[in-house]
């Protein structure tokens, strides 16, 4: 919103995902006010914020996950390729918008390749060349198949905690959803497995739409189309990222990406 209290927000021109008056709720407590913003198919969309502003718990009602905490709840609408998704399987949801985690969180019991293979089993794939075919591929997208095909039977934990990052993004893509949304992928990781996850998304961008939460400016200017800012639950500004972050047109954005709070 300007200075004046009117949304500034820039419309992308090919939407796969549009929130229309999203509000969401734990308990009685409301933390996403009436939010409306459109995501691009193909393209990166960084998510900013101050700690607490409700960045999280936005993407998560963006594939319902938001809902399966107690007393959690959300209103309004999110639609993909125009079907409301709070109208559908949540099932089948979070297999066309697949989810990253700020954490790595590979499966503990399970190889390297059954951790890529749990999300094809669980949506019913079992023919074993199908399986195959698909961890091999998400694998090479996640840009770790070199690194781990002599060994896809080792635990997954057994990997570094940037390479567990990348296979949990294989785990992700093997049941290849539309939308990729990652909650602050590189917080735990160090600058060149960061490097990696960043080269990694400006590649995912070629097939999907990109939905990433991060409290690094410097990240959001390297890997993001387009960035929205979110302070106390409600869109502050949206745009593209060259224009937030060299001609904000609000005040407090400007404050924000200046580091004068947050």
């Amino acid at each position: 919103m300007d200075e004046s209290g009117t949304l500034v927000a820039s419309p992308p021109r090919s939407a796969k995902l549009q929130v229309e008056g999203l509000s969401a709720y734990y308990g009685s407590k409301q933390v996403i006010q009436d939010l409306s913003i459109d995501f691009d198919d193909k393209s990166v969309t960084a998510i900013i914020g101050p700690s607490g502003c409700g960045k999280s718990t936005f993407i998560r009602c963006l594939n319902r996950i938001h809902e399966t905490v107690p007393r959690a709840r959300a209103t309004g609408r999110v639609l993909l390729d125009g079907e409301d998704v709070y109208t559908i399987d949540p099932v089948r949801v979070r297999r066309r918008v697949g989810m990253v985690f700020q954490k790595p969180n590979p499966f503990p019991t399970m190889s390297i390749y059954g951790n890529v293979a749990s999300g094809l089993r669980l949506n019913g794939v079992r023919k074993p060349a199908l399986v195959q075919e698909r961890v091999i591929r998400s694998l090479k997208q996640a840009a770790m198949w070199d690194e781990v095909k002599e060994h896809l039977d080792a635990p997954g934990v057994s990997l570094s905690g940037g390479q567990q990052q990348r296979l949990c993004i294989a785990r992700a893509l093997a049941v290849e959803p539309e939308v990729l949304l990652m909650d602050e992928p590189c917080s735990a990781l160090d600058p060149i497995a960061t490097s990696k996850i960043e080269d990694l998304i400006f590649d995912l961008k070629r097939d999907y739409a990109v939905i990433i939460v991060t409290h690094n400016m410097q990240q959001a200017a390297r890997v993001a189309d387009k960035t929205a800012f979110l302070y106390l639950g409600k869109l502050i500004e949206y745009g593209d990222t060259k224009e937030i972050f060299e001609r904000p047109k609000v005040k407090l954005t400007e404050s924000y990406i200046t580091g004068r709070f947050g």
